[in-house]
């Protein structure tokens, strides 16, 4: 049921590679840093995934504490890891930093995590109404 799920999550995922590869010209020429984008879009996935896994668990378990410990876990994971790979980003680029890129990556960001709630939150119907 959890491959099911994640379903949407990954179709994004790969429609959103493949747009990078596919206009990958182009972005460029409107500076941007496809490599960044393409590792972002790869980082964001797997962390949205974790997070997913997390909060799927979390929404089973039998106990309030075990809920909100999943939630609040899944935010810290999500947080620090965002937060370690826009500082070394940062470290690594110096003075060339790719803004549109950066700028991009945070609007995924919201999409990512926007697609994983409206996820969980269709998994939380079904399992109230079969419960």
């Amino acid at each position: 049921m959890l491959k099911g799920a994640a379903r949407p999550i990954i179709l994004l995922f790969i429609f959103l590679n493949a747009l990078i590869i596919v206009f990958r010209r182009s972005l460029t020429s409107e500076e941007f840093n496809v490599d960044m984008l393409i590792i972002g879009n790869i980082i964001l996935f797997g962390i949205t995934m974790l997070s997913f896994v997390l909060l799927n668990r979390g929404m089973k378990a039998s106990s309030t504490p075990a809920f909100l410990r999943s939630i609040y876990g899944s935010f810290m994971i999500k947080f620090f890891i965002v937060a370690i790979a826009v500082f070394g980003y940062a470290f690594y680029a110096k003075n060339n930093l790719n803004k549109p890129g950066l700028f991009t990556l945070m609007f995924l960001y919201l999409v990512y995590t926007f697609l994983e709630i409206k996820t969980l939150m269709k998994l939380s119907r079904k399992g109230n109404t079969n419960g």
